[in-house]
C-alpha cells in the first residue's frame, strides 16, 4: 500500500482527476471506487460525511488494502486535526479539507501524509505552503476565481500547485480552461460520479466516465 508522500503527491498529478465520493452503504462504495479504479482513478478521496463515516473508511480502506494495494485511499472535508488523526490511524495517505487548518498540516506533516486544505486567496496560499502543503486545493474553485484566478497566483508564484474543486466538469472545455491555466490536477465530486450513475447502479458507467476524464486530460496535457 501506498504509504510515501512523495509517491501519493506524484500519483494525485499524474492521474489529473481526483474522484470525490460519499455514500452510506459500504458495499455501494467499495463498487464505485473500484469502478474508479478500473478506470484508471486509483487515488480517491472519500467524503466525511455523514454518521460513523470514519468506521466506514476502516472497512473501505481494509477492503483494498487486501484486494488492490496500489489503490491510494485518502479523506476529505476534514477541518480539525483530531478528524484528521482518526483517518490517518485508518488508514487515509491524504487529507483533504475546504479550509486550511495548521493543527491539521502539523498531525500529518508528523506522520508524512499529504495535506491539500481549500484557500481561498494568495495568502492563504502562501501559509499553507509554510506549513508544508504541497498541492493546494481551492474552494469553491469557480467562486474564488475560476482559471483567472490559478492564473494569476501562478504568474508570482510558479512552484505553487493546485488543485480546484467546484466549478470542474468532466467537459474538453472546462477542463482545457483549468489546464491551460495551469492547475496540477482537479477534483470532481457528483459531475463525475453523478447521482443518476449512482441511483442506477451503472459501475460500468463511472468506470467509462472516469476513463474518459482522464484520457481527455491527457490529451489536453500534451496538447
Amino acid at each position: 500500500m501506498a504509504v510515501d508522500r512523495m509517491a501519493v503527491l506524484s500519483a494525485m498529478m499524474d492521474q489529473g482527476v481526483i474522484p470525490v465520493f460519499y455514500h452510506h452503504d459500504v458495499e455501494v462504495c467499495r463498487k464505485v471506487i473500484q469502478a474508479c479504479v478500473n478506470g484508471g482513478a486509483k487515488c480517491i478521496e472519500f467524503t466525511n460525511r455523514g454518521d460513523f463515516a470514519s468506521h466506514l473508511f476502516l472497512d473501505l480502506a481494509r477492503n483494498f488494502a487486501r484486494a488492490d494495494a496500489s489503490v491510494i485511499m485518502g479523506v476529505g472535508s476534514v477541518v480539525d486535526a483530531p478528524t484528521a488523526g482518526i483517518y490517518i490511524a485508518n488508514g487515509a495517505k491524504f487529507v483533504v479539507g475546504p479550509l486550511l487548518n495548521a493543527d491539521i498540516a502539523k498531525v500529518c506533516n508528523r506522520r508524512k501524509i499529504a495535506y491539500s486544505p481549500g484557500c481561498g486567496s494568495l495568502s492563504e496560499i502562501s501559509y499553507a505552503e509554510e506549513l508544508g502543503c504541497e498541492i493546494i486545493k481551492i474552494f469553491p474553485g469557480n467562486s474564488v476565481g475560476g482559471p483567472d484566478f490559478v492564473k494569476s497566483v501562478l504568474a508570482p508564484c510558479p512552484w505553487t500547485r493546485i488543485m480546484p474543486t467546484g466549478g470542474v466538469d468532466c467537459t474538453e472545455e472546462s477542463l482545457r480552461k483549468w489546464f491551460d491555466a495551469g492547475v496540477a490536477c482537479v477534483g470532481m465530486g457528483s459531475n463525475l460520479i453523478t447521482k443518476q450513475l449512482i441511483a442506477n447502479q451503472d459501475y460500468d458507467g463511472i468506470e467509462k466516465k472516469v476513463r474518459d476524464t482522464i484520457q481527455l486530460i491527457k490529451a489536453i496535457r500534451r496538447k
